[in-house]
């Protein structure tokens, strides 16, 4: 990729005022200040709900080598659109004693950094210009918890949604090392040498005001076999993200939510622990009566193709249900047309040696968690089985920010 005019490939920043007396006079010259499901869930017949049944590929589609995704939009990039295979999530926690001064400068770098990762240029001050040449289909997510909006809004501005989901007793093994945080980064590209670059740059960017609170690094790999693109397998075999939402109302929100969050969305992620060696010693037959989809192909247990809606109601010759009522399927499936919402898994692996510490980045965007997410994620909890084979180690939620305009900053209408 060639890079923009004024900045050749290969030239450093020369020496002069920091990154923040630079973006200052930006500024000054015009810049603004600006879960639940372990794999697939399935729409509701009763509901009308205008959900696709598309495998994870249409949604990943198939790798490019390179590609630059508009930063400048009325929604952020990463939520719609083609899923790339590797991820970072990156939560952070402000300095003690921040301001929301601290919010609208780590904002404000954040969206020179962000737009200039995204379209193939280097940051200020990149001492390695050459990582950025290569975009890779990056693209960069920034949400907010509820301590960013009440520092610069106030308390009765965070909406009731924003913050811990309740509480599943039955399932959750919570780590404060994989929860929480006041401010996240969804970094996604084809290219794990870019996106561990960007990760880089944008979190130096702000290390004087806000720390690292938790990194999860996420992989999926479609695989193209010539005939049919298989979409994402989590590393229990199964074909994930069967079910995605047609439309937009129930991934970004709308004029019933935050004026400041308008055509922004909310992210969920969980962090889920599966426990290979006590899966690998279930039959296949057991392993499928638990998903309700068979693993070859991701269809249904009552038949078809893994894009068919599964017939909960079906029964086998001995008058039993064919999809067992604690399979992962039924549990998942949505029970009234707002229980939707866009999935976006990951896999992760961190074991060394014999040593497993593998399993799944769930992640969830909706206009409202505890009216879209929550409802499932209580059906799981109370009786999935895939239960006995997985444990929710983290969970966080954040309010993903609007895209900005020209001449904005990201958060623009949360600052104003």
């Amino acid at each position: 990729m060639t890079p923009a005019a004024g900045c050749p490939a290969g030239r450093t920043t020369p020496a002069g005022p920091g990154r923040r007396g630079v973006l200052t006079t930006a500024a000054v010259a015009g810049l603004g200040l600006g879960g639940c499901s372990l794999t697939t869930g399935s729409s509701t017949e009763s509901a009308g709900s205008a959900d696709t049944v598309t495998s994870g590929a249409t949604a990943a589609g198939a790798a490019t080598t390179e590609g630059v995704q508009p930063f400048r939009a009325t929604r952020q990039p990463g939520i719609r659109g083609r899923v790339q295979p590797f991820a970072a999530f990156v939560a952070y926690d402000l300095a003690k004693g921040a301001s929301a001064t601290d919010v609208r400068r780590i904002l404000r770098i954040w969206s020179d950094d962000i737009e200039r990762l995204m379209s193939g240029r280097p940051p200020l001050t990149d001492p390695e210009p050459e990582l950025a040449r290569h975009t890779a289909g990056l693209t960069v997510t920034v949400g907010v918890g509820p301590r960013i909006v009440e520092l610069v809004r106030g308390a009765d501005a965070v909406p009731a949604w924003l913050g811990p989901l309740p509480a599943y007793p039955q399932i959750d093994k919570l780590e404060d090392r994989w929860s929480g945080g006041d401010l996240l980064l969804q970094i996604c590209a084809d290219s794990p040498t870019t996106l561990a670059h960007a990760q880089r740059r944008l979190t130096l960017g702000v290390r004087s005001m806000a720390e690292t609170r938790w990194v999860q690094r996420g992989f999926r790999e479609p695989l193209d076999t010539g005939e049919h693109l298989i979409g994402m397998r989590n590393l229990f075999g199964q074909v994930d993200g069967t079910i995605q939402p047609a439309d937009d109302e129930p991934v970004f929100i709308g004029a019933g939510g935050p004026d400041w969050l308008r055509d922004g969305s909310s992210i969920v992620i969980r962090r889920i622990r599966m426990d290979l060696d006590k899966w690998e010693q279930v039959d296949r037959l057991g392993r499928e009566n638990a998903m309700g989809r068979r693993l070859t192909d991701g269809a249904p247990l009552t038949g078809g193709a893994e894009n068919d809606i599964p017939d909960v109601d079906a029964k086998d010759a001995l008058g039993f249900p064919v999809i067992d009522p604690g399979a992962h399927v039924r549990r998942a499936r949505a029970t009234t047309n707002t229980e939707r919402f866009l999935r976006r898994p990951y896999s992760y692996d961190d074991g060394t040696g014999e040593q497993v510490d593998a399993g799944l980045i769930f992640v969830a965007y909706c206009a409202d968690p505890l009216a879209q997410f929550d409802p499932v994620q209580k059906r799981l909890a109370a009786k999935d089985l895939m239960n006995i084979w997985t444990t929710p180690i983290g969970s966080a939620v954040f309010a993903i920010l609007p895209g900005p305009g020209d001449g904005e900053s990201l958060g623009q209408a949360l600052l104003a």
